[in-house]
């Protein structure tokens, strides 16, 4: 009896498809921590219950920062750390494009 375990093969996605303009924003359901002040307006800060920081997150569960229209970030001059050093095509970029792709 052989047993086989699907593995996502990452290196079929390249960086190329995985792009800020075709993949309608899947970084923007991550959970995002402010842990440096870079402007975020309060409106977009979500706090927990210690006191946390974190992007506020809508209904659908993605940032309140993105334009649902353009899929583009509405606060990009002051968007978080963290947003900023998510890189596109990056392995983290591609698993999430997949993980959105197949939704």
């Amino acid at each position: 009896m052989t047993m086989t375990i699907d593995i996502k093969n990452l290196t079929e996605i390249t960086a190329t498809e995985a792009t800020c303009s075709n993949c309608l924003a899947a970084c923007c359901s991550l959970e995002v921590l402010i842990i440096t002040d870079t402007g975020v307006p309060e409106r977009h800060i979500a706090v927990d219950q210690y006191g946390g920081e974190t992007m506020l997150r809508l209904e659908d569960g993605r940032c309140s920062a993105l334009d649902r229209d353009t899929q583009m970030c509405t606060i990009y001059e002051n968007r978080p750390w963290i947003c900023r050093e998510f890189e596109m095509g990056s392995y983290e970029c591609i698993n999430e494009f997949i993980a959105k792709k197949g939704n």
